[in-house]
């Protein structure tokens, strides 16, 4: 809203032309963010706290994690609303792309914070059934899916890392891929968001690269001279991906060990579908098992685990899954293992920025 005033005063005021580059709009979004949470981020917990929005901790976890009951939860609720403001002051209105994503996370977020209501103010409710969240993710990714299938210009052949002759077109298949694709990583962030500060690091860090995706995407120049899918638009994502950089710093100030709020399911559920489903708009959907490895790891380990143990009948491959709470019971620190999964998240985010030139 803010720049398309801006952009009213730009022929009298010249200097206001800086306004209208994605990469100056982008550093401004994320600083909004970061700054909001400053401003907002005490007085936001506090709020969860009275409202006795407290963190369910499972019976059957490790016992270093009783001592965080009573923790404030549903700090997403912060996350989703700072992304949101600093879009809405800085980002292009007629984008259709910057809508589809805002579409993800309110759906997801909406999911995410009925999931949490039941847990944290029904008491004896353990939030909605793994069918409920699945039937409504489904549901929201295939109204996102349709969308962009549908859109005029939208590429609907599949990227492949490394390779820059191996594009195939899915068809009316990539309304499928799609919906699984923004389901499975929404969950696997989901699944992730075990420890304080474990997911919104490798978030933040994932939403980085995607940032610089967008970019080359956006940029019929650098998409040429890369040889990566073009669509125009899309590149206003860049916007929208530092938006959540800045958001993922801020709440990490809270969220870092020790917690003083969780994100609880109304951050990581809309979280991983927003990544998905940049990703599918971006066409760097295969790129993104690289760069969110990290999450991938933690759905596999859970998949595993719970496969080998019906068929031994009882037998476990992990002492616990996901994976971070193995590496817990072995006896790390919980920030140890924090840091070292952020590290892991790093190199594979270089690893993915590198297929933009390896191909």
């Amino acid at each position: 809203m803010l720049y398309k005033l801006i952009a009213l005063f730009q022929i009298d005021y010249s200097w206001l032309n800086v306004f209208r580059y994605i990469t100056f709009r982008t550093i401004i979004a994320a600083l909004t963010s970061l700054v909001l949470f400053f401003i907002f981020g005490n007085w936001a917990i506090n709020k969860l706290r009275s409202s006795q929005l407290k963190q369910y901790i499972r019976e059957d976890g490790p016992s270093t994690h009783f001592s965080k009951k009573g923790t404030p939860t549903m700090g997403g609720c912060m996350i989703l609303s700072v992304i949101l403001a600093s879009l809405l002051l800085w980002m292009q209105i007629d984008n259709i792309y910057i809508w589809i994503c805002i579409f993800s996370i309110l759906s997801f977020g909406l999911i995410g914070f009925t999931d949490d209501y039941l847990k944290t103010i029904r008491k004896s409710s353990k939030g909605l059934s793994v069918r409920q969240k699945i039937i409504l993710q489904v549901i929201a990714a295939l109204v996102i899916s349709v969308a962009l299938y549908f859109l005029p210009g939208f590429d609907h052949h599949l990227a492949m890392p490394f390779f820059k002759n191996i594009k195939p077109d899915l068809g009316l298949w990539y309304i499928p891929f799609a919906v699984i694709f923004i389901v499975g990583f929404s969950n696997a962030v989901n699944l992730t968001d075990g420890l304080d500060g474990l997911a919104i690091g490798p978030v933040t860090i994932a939403f980085f690269s995607y940032l610089v995706f967008s970019y080359m995407s956006g940029n019929i120049k650098h998409a040429s001279y890369l040889q990566i899918p073009y669509l125009a638009g899309s590149g206003e994502l860049t916007v929208l991906c530092g938006a959540v950089v800045g958001a993922g710093l801020g709440f990490l100030w809270y969220n870092t060990y020790p917690a003083e709020v969780f994100m609880g399911d109304v951050g990581s559920l809309p979280l991983g579908a927003l990544l998905g489903t940049v990703a599918v708009i971006t066409k760097q959907e295969l790129a993104l098992v690289l760069v969110g490895g990290l999450f991938v790891f933690e759905a596999l380990s859970v998949i595993f685990q719970v496969s080998y143990f019906k068929l031994t009948g009882g037998q476990r491959i992990f002492r616990m899954a996901p994976i971070h709470h193995h590496f817990e019971l072995k006896g790390l620190p919980e920030s140890k293992v924090t840091v070292r999964f952020w590290i892991i998240a790093i190199i594979l985010a270089l690893l993915s920025l590198s297929t933009l030139k390896l191909r």
